[in-house]
């Protein structure tokens, strides 16, 4: 079983520049920072946009540390995204994919990150975050995550330090997730493979949050888990 899924992650309210570049298929996967600061409006013109890409069978998005609105107003978002019928939004949230009756997806979405000044969706290094990767199904195929796992894709040159999430790392080391997309880190966009998961930075946007990078739009083979990009 072989799906077109396309990959999106950062946008921060230019995701109109994007819609040439998106071919449609069987799923577009967005991780997260949608919004520049979470606000209802904006996350509603996300939404709107969001809802109108008719060439995609299944969409899926989840928040980052930008979405505030997400993490202070969750409840009435919640209620907003109920005139969405063609939206999923996983907040440590799992999704079943089911094709035929016995081809099965298994996706999990999660915005957490290590703690980065005061934005949304931030916890302590440590036992806090494995307590939310503790969650992660051991079944999972698709991880979509706001931060990267440590040491993948999250190189942060100003620094001169990787920024990613060791706890993370070591969930995904335990469960082998075929896919882990993710973002936040943007001049970290990119592909590596360790030969049981592909992690995929996402994010569209560079670091001066200028749109530089095209979705990323892959072939993947569920069963043999190759993956092609076209």
């Amino acid at each position: 079983m072989k799906k077109r899924i396309t990959f999106i992650s950062d946008t921060h309210n230019k995701h109109n520049s994007l819609t040439e570049f998106l071919p449609g298929g069987d799923l577009l996967i967005c991780s997260g920072d949608i919004s520049g600061r979470g606000s209802i409006t904006e996350i509603e013109n996300f939404l709107w946009w969001y809802d109108r890409l008719d060439n995609y069978d299944t969409k899926i998005f989840i928040s980052g540390n930008h979405d505030f609105g997400f993490e202070n107003e969750n409840e009435k978002l919640i209620g907003l995204l109920t005139g969405y019928k063609n939206i999923d939004y996983l907040q440590d949230e799992r999704m079943d994919l089911w094709y035929g009756d016995d081809e099965q997806i298994v996706i999990y979405g999660t915005p957490w990150q290590p703690e980065f000044h005061n934005w949304a969706f931030n916890l302590p290094r440590g036992e806090k975050l494995k307590e939310k990767w503790d969650k992660i199904p051991v079944d999972v195929d698709i991880l979509i995550t706001h931060s990267p796992p440590f040491g993948k894709l999250d190189f942060v040159k100003y620094n001169n330090i990787n920024v990613g999430c060791e706890e993370l790392m070591k969930r995904i080391g335990e469960i082998k997730p075929k896919i882990n997309v993710f973002g936040h880190i943007h001049e970290g966009f990119g592909y590596v493979f360790d030969g049981n998961t592909h992690f995929i930075n996402a994010s569209v946007l560079n670091e001066r949050y200028e749109f530089r990078n095209k979705p990323v739009n892959v072939l993947w083979d569920v069963e043999t888990n190759d993956l092609e990009f076209v």
